[in-house]
């Protein structure tokens, strides 16, 4: 995926309240369903502008940013030294490139849908997941594809919550869970967002 779908709103991106509520909703579930340390080093997949990992810096001591957008990227690279943790931000494209770091945790918001192979990406996750550590990957529940109203590189209109918990534990994954974190209200309908956490042994 070459083409960066964000570059004419990364710099709105965080003005929607409706994104923002949604990323809050987000973060407080994880940090209700996981145990952060102060030690820790998190990666946070599909970063974007930033709202999920501000939400989560306080509570470790590093967060690697990914994203394959130069535009959200440079947008994030603007908070550096603003955040209550470390910060790294790269541009990658985890779908085709791996990484030599290994993380305690991954943290990831609404951004699996745009993904094409998604039982691929759990087995990468799986790879660069410390042993112990643990994945926090929220999602849309399945929707009609009324959802987005631009094409920004959709692959799924939102999950089956069993059908991708089944892909994190084919990945390798523990105690799958999936639970409800957010709700969006858009004139096009509600769209519900879950929360999949999962470990590894």
């Amino acid at each position: 995926m070459s083409k960066d779908f964000f570059a004419h709103k990364a710099h709105i991106y965080e003005q929607s309240p409706d994104r923002v509520d949604n990323v809050t909703n987000i973060a407080n579930t994880i940090l209700d369903k996981t145990k952060l340390e102060p030690s820790m080093h998190l990666l946070d997949f599909g970063s974007g502008t930033g709202l999920l990992l501000e939400r989560i810096a306080h509570h470790v001591r590093k967060i690697t940013a990914v994203d394959i957008s130069p535009s959200m990227n440079k947008q994030l690279a603007e908070k550096q030294g603003k955040l209550a943790c470390e910060l790294e931000v790269r541009e990658l494209d985890l779908e085709t490139q791996t990484m030599a770091d290994r993380f305690d945790g991954i943290i990831s918001s609404m951004t699996m849908h745009h993904v094409r192979d998604i039982g691929a990406m759990f087995r990468r996750f799986h790879e660069l997941v410390k042993p112990g550590g643990f994945i926090a990957i929220s999602d849309l529940d399945k929707e009609d594809g009324s959802f987005h109203t631009e094409d920004t590189g959709v692959f799924h209109f939102g999950f089956d919550r069993e059908e991708i918990a089944s892909a994190a534990s084919q990945a390798g994954f523990e105690n799958v869970e999936v639970v409800s974190a957010s709700m969006i209200e858009r004139e096009t309908g509600d769209y519900a967002v879950f929360l999949l956490i999962a470990s590894k042994r």
